[in-house]
């Protein structure tokens, strides 16, 4: 048998060989070390990059909000019930208000870190130098959010039946007189001839059977409330025209801690629009309702929603003051992007 003959590869000028027999020890010991010394560099630089960047803890771990309306609150108070800020390393104790007034007096004393209002009273507040500033959007009105009502025994089916009407709302300078009396105008009845009067929410049905108020504005869940228990009748939804998609509440902060503290409340704006996200599905706030308005789960299942706004939007916020200050509410123009955050330097 002929010995086999070895087939030579055939080498180009100027390229060297590459040998592809198994390498010796000793060339298999350097490789290896090169590769673990390229592994310990890469690790000490990732280890270095996370030191020189640490991402700042919040500077205080705990916060007092003050709480309002139920329907526009309920996704702060889920995400509390449900640890979502525990989750994100800030406890918030949340206050329940008498009236949104007062938790704006208790925010400009530093009481409260946070409040729930709505944007007409904060830029009423902000006007008046309360010095705030803006954490998040709480509730966008939607069909029937708020309306003006009547009884039956009224005999007033529409706004074409009042004439120099009186109407219940619950303060004389806030949502209810600017939406009311923006429906009113459109409707042709001159400012001049429109009265409101000033009665809290829970008592203004009442207000309506003594006749002392020809409607009321009301908003959820005191409307479906109103039409299930007395047959009151809507006579306009001041949620349309002018109004519709109207911006009804916020989340504000005392301005001195807003300075001080801009990590705890990024991380506050950050769980409530993620909390805000998750109310888009309705059910979640129908179950949660009858916890946190006290209304019972059928009422519950029939008050009209608005929507829950995940982020602050000047330009969406600013309809409500262009709208004060048109009406007269605000007698300067207010400009709404002063109240809002800063960007934060990284």
């Amino acid at each position: 048998m002929r010995p086999r003959k070895t087939r030579k590869t055939p080498e180009t000028p100027g390229i060297p060989r590459i040998s592809w027999t198994s390498p010796t020890p000793r060339t298999a010991t350097r490789l290896l070390s090169l590769f673990v010394a390229l592994l310990t560099v890469s690790a000490c630089s990732l280890f270095a990059s996370d030191a020189r960047d640490p991402t700042p803890a919040p500077e205080q771990d705990s916060i007092r909000v003050g709480v309002g309306n139920a329907i526009a609150t309920t996704p702060l108070r889920l995400a509390v019930e449900r640890g979502m800020f525990r989750a994100a390393g800030l406890r918030v104790d949340l206050v329940d208000l008498d009236s949104e007034e007062r938790g704006i007096e208790q925010l400009a004393a530093g009481e409260l870190d946070v409040t729930f209002a709505s944007d007409v009273a904060l830029f009423t507040a902000a006007a008046a130098g309360t010095a705030m500033q803006l954490q998040g959007e709480a509730h966008t009105a939607g069909r029937n959010t708020m309306a003006l009502v009547a009884l039956p025994e009224s005999g007033y089916t529409s706004l074409l039946d009042l004439s120099f009407p009186t109407i219940a709302v619950d303060s004389v300078d806030g949502l209810g007189t600017l939406t009311a009396g923006s429906v009113l105008e459109t409707a042709g009845f001159e400012r001049e001839s429109i009265e409101f009067r000033q009665w809290p929410m829970p008592d203004m049905v009442a207000a309506l059977r003594r006749g002392e108020a020809d409607a009321a504005w009301l908003v959820e869940p005191y409307v479906t409330l109103a039409q299930k228990d007395f047959g009151a009748r809507v006579l306009a939804d001041c949620a349309r025209g002018a109004t519709q998609d109207f911006p009804m509440s916020a989340y504000a902060a005392n301005a001195s801690f807003a300075e001080a503290n801009p990590r705890t409340l990024a991380v506050f704006r950050d769980v409530l629009s993620a909390a805000q996200q998750r109310a888009a599905e309705p059910t979640v706030i129908r179950e949660a309702l009858p916890r946190f308005a006290d209304i019972d789960p059928t009422t519950a299942s029939l008050v009209s929603l608005g929507t829950y706004p995940t982020s602050l939007n000047g330009v969406r916020l600013q309809r409500v003051a262009d709208l004060m200050h048109s009406s007269g509410l605000l007698r300067n123009r207010l400009d709404v992007q002063s109240l809002l955050p800063k960007p934060q330097l990284s």
